[in-house]
């Protein structure tokens, strides 16, 4: 089941979502996945995203990397979405947490170019889970801010984009809620708090 626990409108009419739900699932014409430097999918939710697509993403990705080399850490890299809803999978990658300070613009760097490349491909819906805050480690509170922060920016900076719509969706119930918490603190009580399934 999908819930929608924050719904913001820009000025512009784009519109940033939380969702509680299931991101390989989410009928958007990409999903971002939460990528290693070498986009080896193999635990979380870059694992789901294979289980669910297929194989082939893996083998895209695996031709992405011999082409390019690895996917810095704070850049996005683009695939197919094999058996998946949506056109595209983005993958994102995202730092992992060692305190050296840097973190939180690298994980806003890794979020700005996803939305980069969807721009680039002329995609309008987008949804985006709370990269690197799962085995990486990073703190979901302030993962929460960061993401939140670099959307607001990123729709902000381009208000006639083709980018209109970007859901934040996390499958477990606490990830959401701290997204959703985080949205309020934003944007104000001003925002839908809808439950639609």
């Amino acid at each position: 089941m999908r819930e929608i626990l924050f719904e913001h409108q820009t000025e512009s009419g784009q519109i940033i979502r939380v969702v509680r739900g299931d991101l390989t699932g989410e009928q958007v014409d990409a999903i971002v996945n939460a990528a290693n430097e070498h986009l080896a999918h193999g635990g979380g939710v870059a694992g789901a995203i294979v289980r669910r697509g297929g194989y082939s993403i893996q083998e895209e990705s695996n031709r992405w990397v011999q082409e390019h080399g690895p996917v810095r850490t704070g850049t996005a890299a683009i695939t197919g979405a094999g058996n998946l809803p949506c056109r595209y999978v983005i993958h994102a990658v995202g730092p992992v947490w060692r305190k050296r300070g840097d973190e939180p613009e690298l994980l806003a760097s890794a979020v700005r170019s996803a939305l980069q490349l969807a721009s680039e491909h002329g995609l309008s819906s987008v949804s985006i889970p709370g990269i690197s805050s799962g085995i990486f480690g990073f703190p979901k509170p302030l993962c929460a801010e960061v993401i939140l922060a670099t959307v607001d920016e990123f729709l902000a900076a381009h208000p006639e984009g083709s980018v209109r719509e970007v859901n934040l969706c996390n499958i477990d119930r606490h990830t959401a809620n701290i997204f959703a918490e985080e949205a309020r603190r934003r944007f104000g009580d001003a925002g839908q708090n809808a439950n639609l399934g």
